[in-house]
């Protein structure tokens, strides 16, 4: 059985790097993905796969089998995965990639914060606070060189996460070399059954860095503007409050 997703008017690539990203993050151990099995310019065609209820025993697996996809690695943050070169979506909204190594601090800045600041802007909408974060990475105050750029999803909020009699699989990724702390991040950002199993599955598997939760805030702040991108303003007083905390 398969599963198709089509779009008529899908930008360049749409179809074709999310193919990519899925084949790239389906590493053996790590978390499973929807098999691509047919992609063309208006269509991805992969697996069909089944939902059950989420259980402890598979969010364990979860949490596990995620640091082992991360671990994965990436040659350097911002990279797009393999057999895609040029820049990627996450929804519908162009997602930047690079092919220039940089710290982790100075791609989250120029490639996560600041295209989607200017997005807002030009919208008419204004967030304070959020250059001075721009600033902090760009200077590492947040970097750690001890861990290098891990194989991400890149959009892993709940709805792309699928509990399967077989276990947990992945769908719609934004894939790309980025931080480990990004990915569960986002699982927090709009809620996960069973987080906490998941988290404590990880950090048994992958020990995280120190003040790792006190960081999620801080890899919240891309997908809340690309919130506040694709649905108004309803997101920039969250966006503006995470901030001032970084």
């Amino acid at each position: 059985m398969s599963f198709v997703k089509s779009r008529p008017d899908a930008p360049a690539g749409f179809f074709e790097v999310e193919a990519a990203g899925l084949r790239w993050l389906a590493v053996p151990g790590g978390v499973p993905v929807a098999e691509p099995l047919d992609v063309a310019p208006d269509r991805l065609t992969t697996t069909r796969l089944d939902s059950c209820p989420p259980t402890e025993a598979a969010a364990e697996e979860f949490g596990r089998r995620l640091a082992v996809t991360h671990d994965a690695g990436a040659s350097h943050f911002g990279v797009p995965p393999d057999g895609w070169d040029g820049d990627g979506y996450i929804g519908t909204l162009p997602l930047p990639h690079t092919a220039s190594p940089t710290s982790w601090g100075e791609f989250y800045a120029n490639l996560r914060l600041r295209p989607y600041l200017r997005a807002a802007h030009d919208q008419g909408l204004r967030l304070d606070g959020f250059e001075r974060v721009c600033t902090r990475l760009e200077a590492g105050t947040y970097d750690d060189p001890s861990d290098g750029p891990a194989r991400i999803h890149g959009d892993l909020w709940s709805g792309n996460v699928l509990w399967t009699p077989s276990g947990v699989h992945l769908i719609d990724p934004a894939a790309h070399g980025g931080h480990r702390e990004t990915d569960l991040a986002m699982l927090a950002l709009f809620g996960l059954p069973r987080l906490e199993r998941v988290l404590q599955a990880y950090d048994e598997a992958h020990p995280l860095a120190d003040g790792w939760r006190d960081r999620i805030g801080l890899h919240q702040l891309h997908p809340l503007l690309v919130h506040v991108v694709l649905f108004g303003g309803g997101y920039v007083a969250q966006a503006v409050e995470l901030a001032h905390r970084y």
